[in-house]
């Protein structure tokens, strides 16, 4: 599974955009690892929050040669969603047993029409994969210590690279609950001692989670943003979560649907939302309780991230609900769809998934076979299909922020000569938007 999906979100960037450093991972992240060294940066606050994990692709890519820096930041990114997918995969078993619904489930932050467009591929952006990580990392219950010391240190890097993963710390509840149903009886002298540590092995991820979100939230409140704070109306962040997380799930570009809704009115984007969300009640009220609280946090994570992200950035807000036709026609996707997409997509397959096994989602009543639970199973089926043939008409590398270069390795390549003649001076490498500061240094160390 991980190389599956490492493979596939290397695949999909396209040639050029991985070989192409973007905003951060060429600008601010590599200058303050060039300057104070990685023991200096790993825990230094950008933007009002922690950033764990990019800065440690970043650290590995300065350790490999310099004109190699783009591809490996690529490489390094998309290994790191591949080990999220193949996570997923591994923690979903207690909800969805059966393989081949669990491998679409873990597939979606490969497979979301939207990632390629900014969010993959880049260590800037990773941030966003921690919030489809870290509700199956909260609310899974581990089996042995081992298990529970590995996703503990998930459970740390995800919320030192993510503020919002505070929003799914109530899933913690989870970890702690048994995952079968309590025996009729007490349980009372050896059986009791054997069953304490079961439960305390919830302990190491619900330090993790608290100690790495109250290090994010102190980060937030003592750490000044550059960005100014957005005072989005309520209808352009409903009409706005419309055209771009739920648009998005079926077309990456997101201008065909807005041209859509100029011609022919909003039920365009109504009717799709009313169908997902019909999917997702059904879901919630057939699926068994542990399945319920994490339909409910995927599919209110979404909405809640979209929400904070027009909250926190006033550049982020389009003003949707106020478009003209004109408007309407050239509405791109934005990077913050993508994390909520994200989450919405696994909800959706989740709830898919959930009407499809007949052994975890049974409707009171209803006997097996019967005409409820066929019609259940083609609506999950049908659900499924859709969101694999949408994803497949979005597979192939497409245009992105990245996709038009500048790519890196042939500037620093070029500039050998002049480093050779002047070993102190300092290369303008172009990057995608900006521009990184590479020392000749650097450049001449494995020559």
């Amino acid at each position: 599974m991980l190389v599956g999906a490492a493979g596939t979100a290397w695949w999909r960037l396209g040639p050029v955009a991985r070989g192409t450093a973007w905003a951060e991972d060429g600008g601010l992240f590599l200058r303050e690892r060039l300057a104070h060294g990685v023991d200096g940066t790993l825990l230094r606050a950008y933007a009002g929050y922690l950033h764990l994990v990019p800065r440690l692709v970043v650290d590995v890519a300065v350790h490999r040669p310099v004109e190699q820096y783009a591809l490996t930041v690529s490489a390094a990114s998309c290994v790191v969603v591949g080990v999220v997918a193949a996570t997923v995969f591994l923690l979903s078993r207690d909800v969805l047993p059966g393989r081949p619904l669990r491998l679409l489930l873990a597939a979606v932050p490969v497979l979301l029409p939207l990632a390629p467009v900014e969010i993959s591929g880049n260590a800037a952006n990773l941030h966003w994969y921690a919030l489809v990580l870290v509700p199956w990392l909260f609310a899974h219950r581990a089996r042995s210590w081992w298990g529970a010391t590995v996703i503990a240190a998930f459970a740390l890097a995800a919320t030192l690279t993510e503020l919002q993963t505070v929003v799914f710390l109530p899933l913690l509840v989870l970890a702690w609950w048994p995952t079968a149903p309590a025996a009729p009886a007490r349980p009372t002298g050896p059986a009791r001692r054997v069953r304490r540590p079961a439960r305390l092995r919830a302990l190491p991820v619900t330090v993790a989670a608290l100690a790495g979100g109250t290090a994010q939230v102190a980060t937030a409140l003592t750490t000044e943003r550059a960005s100014e704070r957005g005072h989005p109306a309520v209808a352009d962040v409903v009409v706005g979560y419309l055209f771009q997380p739920v648009a998005g799930l079926w077309d990456r570009r997101v201008a065909p649907v807005g041209a859509a809704v100029a011609a022919h009115g909003g039920w365009v984007l109504v009717v799709p939302a009313l169908a997902v969300l019909a999917v997702l009640v059904v879901a919630f009220l057939v699926a068994p309780w542990r399945a319920r609280s994490l339909l409910v946090a995927l599919a209110g994570g979404s909405v809640s991230v979209w929400t904070g992200a027009l909250l926190a950035n006033v550049s982020a807000d389009g003003r949707w609900s106020t478009l003209d036709a004109t408007g309407l026609a050239a509405v791109g996707p934005s990077r913050y769809a993508a994390a909520a997409g994200m989450l919405l997509l696994s909800a959706l397959v989740l709830a898919a998934a959930l009407l499809v096994d007949r052994g975890a989602a049974r409707v009171p009543g209803a006997r097996p076979g019967g005409v409820v639970h066929v019609l259940r199973s083609a609506v999950g089926w049908c659900v499924v299909a859709l969101v694999v043939a949408t994803n497949v008409a979005n597979a192939a590398p497409g245009a992105s922020t990245r996709s038009d270069g500048p790519v890196w390795a042939p500037q620093v390549r070029d500039a050998v000569p002049e480093c050779r003649a002047d070993p102190t001076r300092v290369l303008e490498v172009r990057t995608a938007p900006w521009s990184a500061q590479v020392p000749c240094a650097l450049v001449l160390r494995d020559r």
